[in-house]
């Protein structure tokens, strides 16, 4: 069985070469000529030379969409994500409350409001001073509570008028708020106003 599938090997090696002619051992190879490269023909002066056929566009790639940008952690996000702490953001200091008198100051100097505005503002400020007075005094019968109103109103009316002309004046009487308020409702704090 061996000797026989050598045998159709060795056949179909023979057939494969037969058409190949063997060169005899003692003759010179002979080496063949390639062949000459394809020149084409010139044209003729005055005839158009032949347009070269357009170059063939290259099949487009498709394009595998790009993976997309990684988005940024938040600080405390990635600081949690990575153990430590988050970063505390400086919180700006808010102005120091400010006192009746350095509110009539201010409220004096501002440009954001007019002058019979202020006078208006002064004389209002003044009755609700008198109110006080005369609760403490017990000329007045009525409660804190009761005089909290009437002193909200007045500082929403001052917001008001300056929350576009003086912001920043409009802040601080926002932030004092409870702090004057606590000077009013307090009976030896009152008593030690000017």
């Amino acid at each position: 069985m061996a000797a026989r599938i050598a045998g159709i090997l060795l056949a179909g090696l023979m057939t494969g070469c037969a058409g190949v002619p063997s060169t005899p051992p003692d003759s010179p190879v002979r080496e063949t000529a390639a062949p000459a490269p394809h020149v084409p023909p010139t044209s003729a002066p005055g005839e158009s030379e032949p347009k070269a056929p357009p170059p063939a566009k290259a099949p487009a790639a498709s394009k595998a969409p790009a993976a997309p940008a990684p988005v940024p952690r938040e600080p405390a996000v990635a600081a949690r994500k990575s153990g430590a702490a988050p970063p505390v953001a400086a919180k700006p200091e808010a102005p120091p409350p400010l006192d009746l008198k350095s509110l009539e100051q201010r409220l004096k100097e501002t440009n954001a409001i007019g002058v019979l505005t202020k006078l208006s503002l002064k004389n209002q400020v003044d009755d609700l001073l008198e109110q006080f007075r005369d609760y403490y005094q017990g000329r007045l019968k009525t409660t804190l509570a009761e005089l909290r109103q009437p002193y909200e109103l007045l500082l929403m009316k001052a917001l008001s008028l300056l929350q576009d002309g003086d912001p920043a004046l409009a802040k601080a009487i926002y932030a004092s708020r409870e702090a004057i308020w606590a000077v009013l409702s307090d009976r030896e704090k009152f008593s030690k106003l000017p």
